[in-house]
Parts: C-alpha cells; sequence; structure tokens
C-alpha cells in the first residue's frame, strides 16, 4: 500500500473529523488508474486518489450537481488543495455486477435479480435528463460534449489497441471512411442530456434494495442512448435477449416521462450506439489486457466479441467493409480466450452407446456433463441411414429437416458455454462432456461434432474430440498462443 496516498487520505479525514480513521484498507483495483481506499472509523468514508486533478474536478463539481438534483450519488465531504485526494461517501461492498455474479454464470435471472435490473434501467433517464438541468458542462473532462473527436478518440482506441493487436489484416483507408460514416450517424442524435459514459453494472452499488451511481466523470453532453447501449450490452452481463428487451421497454417508458420519444427512431438509432460502445469497449479491452498485461480484460474479450456476433446477425449495410471486418474478427484466432497461458482449458467431448456404457474420464476429475440423445427421432430406425455417422450429410440433412437435435443442443450450447466460460475465469484445466444414444452412431456423433466445432469457435481453446463407437478421434488446437504479446 502506499503509505503517501494513506497519509494524505488520513489527514483529510483527521480534519473533516478531528479524529484519525481505525485502519485504512486499499481496496481491489478498477479499471481506471484511481486508487481506492476505506477508511474505517465514525463515519466509514472511501477515500480516493486519482492521477488526473481535472478529471477528480470533473467528479466533484458532478457529484455536488447530481445531490442538489436530488439524485443517488456518492456525497462528497472533503478534498484536497491539489484536488488528488477525496473522501465520499461509503456506499458498501454490493454492486448490481455482484448481486448479478450468479445469473450472469447460470444465465438464469430471478425475480430479485430483475427487480434491480428495472430499478436501475428506470433510474437512468433521471440523471440524463434531471442530471443534464442546469449543469455547467464546462465542468466536463476530458470533453464538454459527444462530438466527432471524441468518437474518433474511440474508434481510434478500437483500431490501434485492439484490432492492430490482432494481427488481422486491414484496409486503414476503408475503414477510416466506415468511421467516418458511422460518426456521422451517431452525431444525428439529439445530444443534450448528459451522457454517463461508462453506465454499467460495476458502476451501480446497491445500498438497502436501491440503485446508486458511482463513477460518472467521464460523463458529458450527449445523446441518450450511448448509455442504453453501455448498459445492456455490457459485455459480462450476458442478460438474454428476451431479458434485455423487457429492460428497454423499461427504460423507454421512463424515459418517456422525462420528454417525447418516437420509439421506431430510438431503436433504429440505438443499435448504431451499439456498435460503437462494442467497439469502444474491445479498444479498452486491448489497452488494458495486451498493452497493460492485465488478464482480467483478457478474459471479457471473448464476451465481447460474442455480443458482437449477436450484433451481426442484423447486417451494417451503412458500414459494408467495417461490417465485413468484424464478421472476419469473430471468427479470427487472436480474440480466443487470452488467459490461457500457463494451463489451457481441454475441453474433452465424446460420442458413446449406452450399452456399452458412459465414457471413463481420463483426466481423474470424474466426468462432467453427460446428454442423452435418445429422445431425439431417430434416424437408424430406417434403413436408408444405417450405412452412415452422424457425420455424413444424409444423417445431417434429417436430422436438421426433423429439427429436434437443433432445439436440443440450442439448450446445451447454453449450459456448456456458461460452464466453460467459469472454468476459464477459474483457472481449471479440464471439462468434460459426452453424448450418448442407443449405438453412438448418429445422434450423438451429431451432437458432439457440432459441440466441439461450436466451443473451439466460441473460445478458441482446445478440444479434445472422440467418437468412441466409431473409432474417431480429433483435436481442435488453441486458436492462439498469447505469449505472443
Amino acid at each position: 500500500m502506499n503509505t503517501t496516498y494513506t497519509a494524505a487520505l488520513e489527514t483529510l479525514y483527521t480534519r473533516l473529523t478531528g479524529h484519525a480513521p481505525e485502519r485504512i484498507d486499499e481496496m481491489p483495483a478498477s479499471g481506471s488508474n484511481r486508487r481506492y481506499f476505506r477508511l474505517t472509523g465514525t463515519p466509514a468514508l472511501i477515500g480516493v486518489r486519482g492521477e488526473s486533478a481535472d478529471e477528480n474536478r470533473a467528479f466533484l463539481y458532478m457529484a455536488a450537481h447530481f445531490r442538489r438534483q436530488g439524485l443517488p450519488v456518492p456525497q462528497v465531504f472533503a478534498r484536497s488543495a491539489d484536488d488528488l485526494y477525496y473522501l465520499q461517501e461509503d456506499l458498501g461492498d454490493t454492486s448490481l455486477f455482484s448481486v448479478l455474479g450468479e445469473a450472469r454464470k447460470t444465465g438464469i435471472f430471478g425475480e430479485e435479480e430483475k427487480k434491480l435490473l428495472r430499478k436501475t434501467i428506470r433510474l437512468l433517464p433521471s440523471i440524463q435528463i434531471a442530471g443534464a438541468k442546469d449543469m455547467d458542462f464546462t465542468h466536463c473532462y476530458p470533453k464538454a460534449e459527444f462530438d466527432k473527436r471524441s468518437i474518433f478518440w474511440d474508434l481510434n482506441y478500437f483500431k490501434y489497441c485492439f484490432l492492430k493487436a490482432t494481427g488481422l489484416d486491414f484496409q486503414e483507408d476503408r475503414l477510416e471512411d466506415d468511421f467516418h460514416h458511422l460518426a456521422d450517424i451517431l452525431l444525428q442524435s439529439d445530444a443534450t442530456a448528459f451522457m454517463y459514459r461508462d453506465f454499467q453494472s460495476r458502476n451501480v452499488m446497491i445500498r438497502d434494495g436501491q440503485p446508486w451511481f458511482i463513477d460518472f466523470q467521464g460523463g458529458r453532453r450527449g445523446p441518450v442512448h450511448y448509455d442504453v447501449a453501455s448498459f445492456l450490452w455490457q459485455a459480462k452481463a450476458r442478460y438474454p435477449e428476451n431479458l434485455r428487451r423487457e429492460l428497454l421497454d423499461e427504460y423507454v417508458d421512463a424515459l418517456r416521462e422525462c420528454r417525447p420519444v418516437d420509439v421506431t427512431e430510438f431503436h433504429a438509432r440505438l443499435r448504431h450506439f451499439v456498435l460503437f460502445r462494442t467497439l469502444q469497449v474491445l479498444g479498452a479491452y486491448g489497452f488494458r489486457g495486451y498493452f497493460e498485461q492485465k488478464p482480467h480484460f483478457l478474459q471479457s474479450v471473448p464476451f465481447a466479441i460474442q455480443n458482437l456476433r449477436d450484433l451481426l446477425r442484423e447486417p451494417y449495410a451503412e458500414y459494408p467493409y467495417l461490417d465485413s471486418l468484424l464478421r472476419q474478427l469473430t471468427e479470427w484466432g487472436a480474440h480466443k480466450d487470452a488467459a490461457r497461458r500457463e494451463s489451457p482449458l481441454v475441453v474433452h467431448v465424446a460420442s458413446f452407446s449406452y450399452k456399452k456404457g458412459i465414457p471413463h474420464d481420463p483426466t481423474g476429475n470424474g466426468g462432467g456433463f453427460v446428454f442423452d440423445c435418445r429422445a431425439i427421432h431417430n434416424p437408424g430406425k430406417y434403413d436408408r441411414y444405417k450405412p452412415f455417422t452422424g457425420m455424413d450429410k444424409p444423417v445431417i440433412r434429417f436430422l436438421e429437416e426433423d429439427g429436434e437435435i437443433t432445439t436440443f443442443l440450442t439448450h446445451v450450447y447454453a449450459l456448456v458455454d456458461a460452464a466453460v466460460r467459469r472454468y476459464i475465469e477459474r483457472g481449471f484445466t479440464n471439462l468434460s462432456v459426452a453424448f450418448g444414444c442407443t449405438g453412438g452412431q448418429h445422434r450423438s456423433v451429431y451432437a458432439a461434432q457440432h459441440l466441439a466445432e461450436h466451443v473451439h469457435d466460441t473460445f478458441g481453446v482446445q478440444v479434445h474430440l472422440v467418437h468412441r463407437e466409431q473409432n474417431v478421434e480429433k483435436i481442435f488446437s488453441p486458436t492462439i498462443n498469447y505469449t505472443d504479446y
């Protein structure tokens, strides 16, 4: 712990309260260069050391302004003469992101989680519209408003800190043309609100069941769409699509209470901000991960790439070269799981016949998922499919046209993806998934083959595939060695 920082914060605390704090503990690092400390005592306060006095002054001004507007933000009690240190209200340790932890792992959001999300998203228009009232935006740092220059800061962040780091070849002039077009479209939106800029579940604290907003020092005058994109498409939040739609409806309903809303136009503009925010996030992950060598950020890259895949289901025809390049990026090896330097996760996938028993787990971990494919319509009942396996086109066509196996695998993918992400985060080295059917020839082979390809394509980890009854084995190698960076 930096004793200079703690001494400065202790001085501030003593000057404020008349006595020294009982103890000072540094809190976990965030994505910024600010350092946070908990000063235990009466009262308990949070001490902040920020490297930029100008950025700190922006926060201090906004916090005071929002408090006057009756918005739920922490109160600031003291600041140093040079504005490098300040003491603010302690809102506890519970962020919305942490509350949603189990739901993010499983993909299942219960009513309590949904209730907090609805409260949060409905409060957003208040800070955007009420927060902008009488605000002097000249206090904002580093820009007073969302303009073309600030847009290009973020687009270039993506280009230089992420895209170039992947090694993917691209034509810079064509990319710049689409960047200019994207900026022009973004700037067509009304920009009179307060744009929080980093509105995400990590920056929402929960106290007594109510959301409180923190870390808004990067805010400026701008359009409302950006914050909606930032919150609902946060890379690691993993909101299911139906929940995202529900929360979007809640937001629009709350926004209507503040100003008129053309819903069709709002949605049309929002998708461009979602794309822009996704590129900005990838740039941040690239800088913090590749250049500052912080593995936490590299672990988040696959989540952002999955967001990008989902976005590209509907083409961005306005930016043809960018659209094409991003599609390549989602299949490019260099973004795949960056945390696997020393102990890469290996996913073992097998197909088998129940007549011969469930496969033995060679890793000594006791096994993993076992999925029973016998409820699926069996092509093996028909003589014309008996010579083939689940890797052959006639069987593939039969199963996919029938459709049962597609629905089955949708659920399997959700379960296995959640496990793979969690195993990566926790540094586990082995996960096994087995598919059984009557003969281990058609349904289980198809399912195992498709899951192996899906996991490898999505996460870039090594996959060891065995079709036991067919005596077929294949290894999908990791797509990148991140020690090259």
